[in-house]
This record gives structure tokens, sequence and C-alpha cells, in this order.
């Protein structure tokens, strides 16, 4: 049993004008919100598939990025090649010209020296570096000059000029994700755009003996490749051609060691697995010295490698030129430069390809953010006319409220003492 008191009105007043500030609040926050699902107990389906949307529209703005910078620098790498293209070019017009049996050793000589002007800027153009302070062709060690450049003294040229041009960087492994666990690569490396010829690597070392003496991994052009404990040497040659490294393996019949030879113009990369206690195959069977950190050829000594860059090729064509060769020019040197020409116009057909790709997925990501932009909006969203309207309808209770319990609750002592 209640006692019937002057509180009781109070109270009761009181409990029902906090409900409904309660209401007013939450409809206040709605519309700050503009969601209709304040909590989950709103809407417990439309919040879960709330969430969904909310997680999906979040991944497909940060493809969306991914894709926009993964365009842009396509074009930055594109432009770059190009211009070593029209530069090859260039090249391509003076070993034509220099062929011609009607000029002289100091008609060619001059053409020499502008073929070594033009392989300072290839040189330029391959350490090019981006916006974000990265090389370009250094694969992924963006920080580390692909193409390191030694000087000489040259025939017939009076001064230090080119004489090697090394690669240390490494190969095209960065890759950005354009869309769910899809991703495209984002380089290419300077062994694979500024080469010339097809690799071949070929050991000395007699390998008929040889067996793997405990499981372990070789890598080629970063792809690795088990080896199981007791694999010979064609064994081994095998796996090498059933992985996706760009080369193919064989036995050379006359000194019984492995041969690998690319089948596309680019610098062979090759390491044994590193780590404490691992077996290094490729040492054993006379391919490499041991593994490069520097990204520089470790080649063994006693192996014999043939196939050059584009810089190996035009550094020929220069001393070919200075010193009057005729015949080297129109055979050799223009033959490595169409090589190399070659070579380097697939690369930048294989960027245009990613690009023209990336741009299909931005397209495609471009319509589906709106699309589920809706959908998110038809769960959660808050109709803006039909919030108003309650929110006003609450707030003219509320005040109603006030004015009435302003006049039906009784007065009190301190009413009659002010």
């Amino acid at each position: 049993m209640f006692r019937v008191s002057t509180n009781m009105f109070n109270d009761d007043m009181q409990y029902r004008l906090r409900r409904k500030e309660e209401e007013l609040s939450s409809i206040q926050a709605k519309i700050a919100n503009q969601s209709r699902i304040r909590e989950l107990r709103d809407d417990p389906l439309a919040a879960s598939h709330a969430v969904r949307y909310d997680s999906f529209i979040t991944r497909l703005e940060r493809f969306e990025k991914n894709t926009l910078d993964a365009r842009e620098h396509y074009e930055f790498v594109n432009g770059y090649m190009r211009q070593a293209n029209d530069i090859m070019q260039r090249v391509r017009e003076l070993a034509v010209q220099g062929a011609n049996g009607i000029y002289t050793q100091e008609d060619t000589a001059k053409m020499g020296v502008e073929v070594n002007e033009l392989l300072k800027e290839l040189a330029s153009i391959a350490n090019a570096s981006g916006v974000d302070g990265k090389y370009l062709f250094a694969g992924d060690k963006a920080f580390t000059m692909p193409f390191r450049i030694s000087e000489g003294t040259v025939d017939g040229l009076g001064r230090e000029a080119p004489v090697r041009v090394e690669y240390r960087g490494a190969g095209a492994e960065r890759r950005l994700e354009i869309s769910d666990r899809t991703y495209s690569s984002l380089d290419i490396g300077g062994g694979e755009a500024f080469w010339a010829e097809k690799m071949i690597v070929a050991s000395s070392t007699d390998a008929s003996g040889y067996a793997v003496p405990a499981e372990t991994s070789i890598y080629i052009d970063g792809v690795e490749i088990p080896v199981n404990m007791g694999d010979n040497v064609r064994t081994v040659a095998a796996k090498i051609n059933d992985s996706a490294a760009p080369v193919k393996a064989y036995i050379d019949p006359e000194t019984r060691g492995i041969v690998v030879e690319g089948t596309e113009p680019h610098l062979i990369r090759m390491e044994d697995a590193a780590g404490e206690g691992e077996v290094s195959v490729l040492q054993d069977l006379g391919l490499i010295r041991g593994n490069s950190e520097q990204g520089a050829p470790n080649w063994a000594a006693g192996a014999r490698v043939s196939g050059g860059s584009l810089f190996d090729v035009v550094i020929s064509l220069r001393d070919a030129m200075l010193n009057g060769d005729q015949q080297f020019i129109g055979g050799q040197g223009l033959g490595g430069v169409d090589q190399a020409m070659d070579n380097l116009q697939t690369r930048i057909a294989d960027l245009g390809s990613r690009a023209e790709r990336v741009e299909a997925v931005w397209g495609r990501i471009n319509m589906e953010i709106p699309n589920v932009t809706e959908s998110l909006s038809r769960e959660a969203g808050l109709d803006l006319a039909s919030a108003s309207v309650e929110f006003n309808m609450l707030d003219m209770a509320h005040k109603a409220a006030l004015q009435t319990a302003a006049r039906i609750i009784p007065s009190t002592l301190l009413d009659f003492l002010r």
C-alpha cells in the first residue's frame, strides 16, 4: 500500500517528464548523426547490415585511393620509358647512318660522341626518382640507386666516360591491392626494362653426381622453388622449368653443368635460401658465389654469363663508332639496339596494360560506392522530414507538460515564504 501525499504527484510528473526528455534527446541525436539507428536495440537486423555496408564502403574507398596512386605511378614511369625509347630511336638512326660505308672514321667518331651523350641521358632516366623520392626502376629496393655507373678513359674520346653500368636494384615485387585479394604489380625493375638480350648463365661445374643434401629452397627472379633431399641436377632443372620464373634450365652435354637461360630479356637473379644451416644448392652447382645483399650480380667465378643490358649495347656501339668499326656497327651493334628497343617497347606495352586494368577497376569501384552507400542509407538512413515532424511534436508535448505541471503541482511552504 502506497501513502498518498503531495510528493506522489511531483515524482510521477518528474518521471513522465524525464521520459519525454529522453525521447527528445534521442531524436536530436538521430538528426545530428543522420541515422535512425542510435543503439543496436533500435533495429538489430538493420544495424548488422549497416555495419557490413559501412565496412565495405571503407574498403572500396581504400581501393579507390590505391588505384589512383597506381595510375599516377604508371603515368610517371611510362613518361620516362617513352623518353628512353625516343633516345634509343636516335641511337638506332646513328647506327644505321654509321653503318653506311661512305663515312670516314672521323665521321663515325663524331657520331660516337653523340651516342656517348645519349648514353648519359639513358643512365639519368634509369636512375630517375618519383615525387616521393623513391627510385622508379629499383624494384622493391626503392631507396637504392638502381644503376651504378663506372667511368673510365675511352679510346678516341679523350675524356672520362661511362664504361660499365651495373644494376644494383631488385625485382619488381611491390604490389597494390586494387580490389579484394586482387593485386597489381606497381614497378618495372631496371633489370627488366633496360635489358637487351636473353641472359644465359652456364655453370662449369660437373654436377653429374650431385644430390641435394637436405630439403631447402632456391629463388630465381624472386620465385621460390622447393627442392628435396636426394634431388639430382636433372630434377632441379625440371623443377626450375615447372616454376613461374621466366627462365628455362638444361644440362650442358659437354661440361655436365646446369645452364639457366632467360625466356625473355631480363637480368636473372638467383639466390639460395638464406639462414643458418641452409643448403646452398645454387652455389654447389656453380651458378652463384653467394647471396647478394646489394642486388649486384653474384655469379660464380667459373660461370659463363652472356646477355647484356641496354647500356652494354650502347657502350659497345659507341666504342665501335669511335674506332670506325663499321662492320660491328651494322651487325652486332644495330642488332643489339633493335633487341633493346623491342624489349623496351614490350615493357611499355605491359605497363600500358596494367594502367588500363587499373583504370577499369577504378571505374567499377566508382560505380559500386554509390550503390553500397544507397544500401547503407536504406538500412540506417534517417528520413529528415519525418524526424523533424516527430521532433517538433515531442518538443511541443514537452513544453505543454511543463506548463501543466507548473499549474497542478500544489504549492509548498517555500512558496508562501517568498
